[in-house]
């Protein structure tokens, strides 16, 4: 506490999305992680050997053998959400960790915090910390990703055909050993993983946002970036990649293995595709709009403060070349007044191109692009991949 409210008298400390919590202070006492967040491949290996291995190896003892409708190595879902969609959430960590962190600065060294409100903004800075760091918090994540998750698995995503993790009785589906680990340690750890990353964005990152927008911030409407200084924030969205890929994978992956063990169609799931992908964008999107206020009042007032300017400028600039007798007037050449009214409307242009929103139609378009590109292999099961080959070498030939 006493270091805290030092932190606060003397200049914000630094905000970080990542290092803190229980699972954060777990990594350390096991050294599984060094600070801040090094060691990644311990913390992959580790949960290689928890989630994966043991599923491989008892399921190579499945006296069933080939009466399983699907293997565990051909079970697509599950080495995409062990093998690809975890590791993700573990790189994820350094990742966002750097990015936020830096950009979270940028608040304080761009000068869009006044010095008498940096006070206010360390405060803001320690409070997130503490929510962060809430154990609370992490606990509730973890009986929701044992017990809920468990839940929605069982009667919503596993498949209702013989697998490697479940067998067919008089009395119905029964859990091999290989299932009872998936489902009991595997996609418990995975889920914990998911849901804390979800937590961590919707109710730390979202409410730093939004008590920071609630700080008076110093934007200036002619800043080139055109939203008023705060273009740090428009490509923040981009540290989260990993965990988007994460995500769009997984979907990914879920809707392979019904094409491939079910019969399904790619067709059948694009209302499912296409409202996962507005989600995920919105979720990282909609925490920019917390500064349209701001931004609004910014480009307001800029725009009537340069109006006046830009009023005072060409009615000097009349009187000075038009409004003069012809042999009273300047010569034109090599005078700066035209260059300088050229760059007056170069700057009332900045104003009136000003977004409203620190988000831009580029940061929009590639982040759409970054989520589906997971997606993309599925379309191999609409087109074969020897006629996209033929297709695109006679495009050449």
């Amino acid at each position: 506490m006493l270091r805290a409210k030092a932190a606060i008298n003397r200049e914000p400390p630094e905000f970080s999305l990542v290092v803190g919590g229980p699972l954060y202070n777990t990594y350390l006492r096991t050294h599984l992680a060094d600070r801040p967040l090094g060691l990644v491949h311990r913390r992959l290996v580790a949960y290689f050997l928890i989630t994966w291995l043991p599923l491989c190896l008892l399921s190579a003892f499945d006296v069933r053998g080939a009466d399983v409708t699907v293997s565990f190595l051909r079970d697509i879902e599950v080495q995409t959400r062990l093998l690809i969609a975890l590791p993700l959430f573990v790189v994820a960590e350094p990742f966002i960790h750097r990015r936020l962190t830096a950009a979270v600065r940028q608040f304080v060294d761009r000068g869009l915090i006044a010095p008498t409100d940096l006070r206010r903004f360390a405060a803001v800075v320690v409070s997130s910390m503490k929510l962060r760091n809430s154990p609370m918090l992490e606990i509730a994540v973890l009986l929701v990703a044992f017990v809920g998750g468990q839940w929605l698995w069982e009667s919503r995503v596993s498949l209702n055909v013989a697998t490697w993790y479940n067998n067919h009785t008089a009395d119905g589906w029964t859990l091999t050993w290989a299932g009872r680990w998936y489902a009991f340690v595997s996609l418990p750890f995975f889920r914990f993983l998911a849901l804390r990353w979800l937590v961590r964005l919707i109710v730390v990152w979202y409410r730093f946002l939004w008590l920071v927008s609630r700080i008076p911030l110093r934007l200036n409407a002619l800043h080139p970036d055109r939203t008023g200084g705060l273009g740090f924030l428009n490509t923040s969205v981009f540290a989260f990649a990993p965990f988007l890929l994460a995500n769009t994978s997984l979907l990914s992956a879920m809707v392979a293995q019904r094409i491939w063990h079910e019969g399904a169609t790619l067709p059948q799931f694009k209302m499912e595709i296409l409202g996962v992908v507005v989600v995920l964008m919105l979720l990282v999107l909609l925490p920019q709009t917390f500064f349209a206020i701001q931004l609004e009042r910014t480009w307001r007032t800029g725009g009537g403060e340069y109006g006046i300017l830009g009023a005072r400028y060409v009615e000097g600039f009349h009187r000075k070349w038009l409004a003069t007798q012809p042999h009273t007037r300047e010569s034109p050449i090599g005078s700066a007044d035209i260059q300088s009214l050229a760059d007056l409307s170069n700057a009332y242009q900045v104003i009136r191109d000003m977004y409203l929103v620190p988000i831009t139609r580029s940061t929009v378009v590639r982040l759409g692009v970054l989520i589906i590109l997971p997606l993309l292999p599925l379309v191999l099961t609409m087109v074969p991949l020897e006629h996209i080959v033929d297709q695109a070498i006679d495009m050449f030939i």
